[in-house]
């Protein structure tokens, strides 16, 4: 924004049903309702076969999914209210290679649908440097059920970044990073049919289309 303007930046989740939407704007102790409106858009479908286990879980594998889908809800519920960087919301791309998935692909998982694919593939070997994004600090690491090894990125003013897959991860929970800093390597973990990065972007708790953010 400037003096003379403001832009907003919405994440619309692909949930979202078409018509007209709404956010509040206050400012100066003012408040204003301001209208959007959401469009129809059409995503590809995609089917894969995986292992059996990570489509029909076992009663184990249910109850460690549930636990970590209530942790992290907490983790995407971030919000700084001061940024990691001044950025322009422009990101460099986290690890070179072509695009094997893009967001919104509809995924048929051994005939069964499953949600849309929430994030970009980029195909790349076993051991790859991932690199930040943008300016960030770390606000979770684990090894998740569907994600395998999984590090989480707070960029600021509800703008989140996460990056899955990992053969191996380089930081901890509370390290800040600078853009372009190297802190994970791409794997083969979790849910996969082959060693690539999965790279989602998350805007005010919503998964958004992280080639909108590519410089």
């Amino acid at each position: 924004g400037d003096p003379i303007a403001w832009t907003a930046l919405v994440g619309i989740p692909l949930s979202a049903e078409p018509g007209q939407a709404r956010i509040t704007v206050t400012q100066q102790g003012q408040t204003r309702d301001i209208a959007y409106a959401i469009t129809p858009k059409r995503y590809a479908e995609q089917r894969l076969k995986v292992a059996p286990g990570t489509v029909d879980l076992s009663p184990e594998d249910e109850a460690r999914y549930n636990r970590e889908r209530a942790h992290l809800a907490t983790v995407m519920a971030t919000f700084s209210e001061t940024p990691q960087a001044s950025h322009d919301l422009a990101m460099g791309v986290p690890v070179g290679g072509p695009r094997s998935s893009s967001f919104g692909l509809r995924r048929v998982f051994n005939g069964q649908s499953r949600n849309p694919h929430s994030g970009m593939d980029i195909a790349a070997a076993t051991g790859t440097q991932v690199r930040a994004p943008l300016a960030g600090r770390v606000i979770d690491t684990s090894d998740y059920f569907f994600n395998g090894g999984t590090v989480w990125l707070d960029h600021g003013n509800g703008l989140l970044t996460m990056v899955c897959h990992l053969s191996a991860i380089d930081v901890k929970t509370g390290d800040v990073l600078r853009a372009g800093d190297v802190y994970c390597a791409v794997g083969a973990t979790g849910r996969v049919t082959g060693p690539h990065l999965h790279w989602s972007v998350m805007l005010n708790r919503a998964m958004v289309d992280p080639a909108l953010f590519l410089v």
